[in-house]
């Protein structure tokens, strides 16, 4: 064939672990990757059957920019929900409007070394099983490493004491990040950010609200998708937190842990991630957080299929409980809207139970306003 030009779905800044893994497997290709914008989402709905969900019309726009610049080598997953079946779905609309390529699809039927290294000899018949084997570990160790430099962000980014201080931080680890080649240069750039993170100087009070995030995987870690709404949260001094990650998934991902935590409110798993995000609810309520919020996209079956276990969650721990649905025609304009409201009504919340607390800790006695003390 050609000169492999590839090129595969974006999903947060995940392109540059993956862009690395496949530069080091297939080190003669070349990347084709534009940028997620209003078109790929229009294209992607263009195209998509009804009541699709999100990530397959954003995946699909995806595909189509990257084969009018040239690509000739897809590559797609999914493996956890309908999800599974969307690349053959993909596949063929791809075909139908004319484009030629090959499309590696890595799922239920296909997930096996064989047939993936099968498919890596057919793009570049140099491949061998070290170099890939290389590639997959090297990139598995940038994956743990930009997930936890993401963890740490999340729950500091609303406390900066200059504004964009992260962001600017951000974009030189992922610079260095993309010039990884090997072991040593893993560990130089994850000694230099870490302490580059670290230093940077953070107002943080003693008890902030805290807010988890569950939901479906793409709408969670795509930004452009959700609007960028932990940023919206940082900008209200918030700690946010979310545990969904491609680490999680890969790493310690467990149906039979989730259902455990669970406990009363699930006794099966309702499809992907959604047993994930009641158990994690549940998690974030044990631990005191003053909020979770739920996002998916608009058709997502498992994660509507959770709603009722996450409503009983929040009513029973009596925590907030936001739930946000992101499709093509969303506007971020009533987003934002909505969560200053939460903000407000979370901040509300807990200056009610402070006040509470200072009410019992008076025992009850009338108070003198004159010496803003109890009375004796």
């Amino acid at each position: 064939m050609d000169k492999p030009r590839l090129s595969f779905p974006q999903m947060g800044d995940y392109h540059v672990v993956i862009e690395n893994i496949l530069m080091a497997i297939f080190p003669d290709a070349e990347m084709v990757m534009p940028p997620l914008t209003k078109e790929t989402i229009e294209l992607g709905t263009r195209h998509s059957p009804d009541y699709v969900c999100a990530p397959f019309k954003y995946n699909l726009g995806n595909f189509i920019q990257a084969l009018e610049l040239g690509a000739n080598v897809l590559f797609q997953t999914g493996t956890g929900c309908r999800f599974g079946y969307y690349g053959a779905v993909q596949e063929q609309i791809l075909r139908d409007l004319g484009y030629d390529f090959r499309f590696i699809w890595v799922s239920r039927g296909n997930v096996t070394p064989g047939k993936i290294f099968e498919e890596f000899k057919a793009i570049d018949p140099t491949v061998t099983p070290g170099r890939a084997i290389r590639g997959g570990l090297l990139g598995l160790f940038e994956l743990l490493l930009l997930d936890n430099m993401d963890f740490y962000l999340r729950e500091h980014i609303g406390f900066e004491r200059e504004e964009g201080a992260f962001e600017r931080a951000k974009r030189h680890f992922l610079a260095d990040l993309s010039g990884v080649t090997s072991a040593k240069d893993l560990i130089s750039v994850a000694v230099k950010h870490m302490r580059a993170y670290r230093r940077i100087p953070v107002e943080m009070p003693k008890n902030p609200l805290r807010v988890g995030i569950v939901g479906e995987l793409y709408t969670l870690m795509e930004p452009f998708s959700n609007f960028d709404l932990e940023r919206a949260l940082a900008r209200h001094h918030i700690v946010v937190s979310r545990r969904m990650s491609v680490t999680f998934l890969l790493l310690t991902r467990s149906d039979r842990r989730a259902l455990r935590l669970c406990g009363k409110y699930l006794s099966y798993t309702v499809g992907a991630n959604g047993v994930d995000s009641v158990a994690q609810t549940k998690s974030y309520a044990k631990r005191g957080y003053d909020g979770v919020i739920h996002m998916k996209s608009a058709a997502c079956t498992p994660e509507v299929n959770a709603e009722p276990a996450l409503l009983r969650v929040a009513r029973d721990y009596k925590i907030p409980l936001l739930r946000l649905s992101f499709d093509a025609q969303n506007g971020d304009t009533g987003l934002q809207t909505r969560v200053e409201a939460f903000a407000d009504m979370l901040q509300m919340k807990r200056d009610e139970k402070q006040h509470a607390k200072t009410i019992q800790s008076w025992g009850g006695r009338g108070v003198d306003f004159h010496k803003g003390s109890p009375a004796g």
